[in-house]
């Protein structure tokens, strides 16, 4: 049962790194995003459109506090699969050795004498 527990844990695992891989391609895109808003901002400024420049600066300044936000929970998320994968090398150190220890128990002791 804890063998599959941990199978559990590995596909998501797996998922995990796949959805930090689309993160990443999103950031990309999102950062350049941010610099086309950043120019038309200034565009509309120098155009005389001060509303809209000033619509723009505060959408920009929500949307990047939340990106902040969802950074600082990818990061935790981050810190958690790490401690996962630390749990996951010393059960698989500790395995072996359980092993070893449990075929020595189930040796009945007749074979374990020399006669």
């Amino acid at each position: 049962e804890e063998d599959s527990i941990w199978q559990v844990i590995i596909g998501q695992r797996a998922e995990v790194n796949d959805r930090q891989d689309e993160c990443k391609r999103f950031e990309s895109t999102w950062v350049s995003a941010v610099k086309m808003c950043e120019m038309a901002a200034e565009a509309a400024y120098t155009s005389g459109a001060d509303h809209a420049s000033i619509t723009m600066n505060s959408n920009l300044e929500v949307a990047l506090s939340q990106v902040e936000k969802a950074q600082k929970l990818s990061a935790d998320a981050d810190k958690k699969l790490a401690e996962t994968k630390v749990m996951e090398i010393q059960r698989m150190a500790q395995q072996p050795a359980s092993v070893q220890n449990n075929d020595e128990e189930e040796m009945p002791e007749a074979y374990l004498r020399e006669d």
